[in-house]
This record gives structure tokens, sequence and C-alpha cells, in this order.
């Protein structure tokens, strides 16, 4: 996600609230904010996958991604 479509998301937000939004522009607020999710959640996925926990007794570990349906 670029500065200009934070920027852009933040144009919508402030528009939104002072006069309201048209049908296009709330459909292009709207992608642009899935895709801000969305790269935010890949970005701390990416995170997660790498951190290591240090135990007290010098041990480590990844962590591992907890499996769907537990």
């Amino acid at each position: 996600m670029t500065n200009e479509q934070i920027e852009r998301i933040n144009e919508l937000a402030r528009k939104s609230k002072a006069e309201g939004l048209t049908p296009e522009e709330q459909k292009e607020q709207k992608e642009l904010r899935e895709a801000y999710i969305e790269g935010f959640r890949r970005s701390l996925k990416a995170q997660l996958d790498n951190t290591v926990v240090l135990n007290p007794d010098g041990t480590s570990y990844r962590l591992k991604q907890k499996e769907k349906g537990n």
C-alpha cells in the first residue's frame, strides 16, 4: 500500500464525515480499506512467521500457526 493510497483513504474518511460520499467514492473507499487490511494481515503474518521465542533455559522455538478448526 502506497502513501498516496493511505492519503486517499484518509481523504475519503474526512469527506464522508463532512459531506458524505457518492456511490463511486463509497466503492473506492471500500476497495482501498480492503487492500489496506489485506496488506496489514500479510505483514503481521510475515512478522509472526519470523518470530523466535527464547526460553529462560536458553532454548528457542519458532511460533507455529494454529490449525484451523481448533
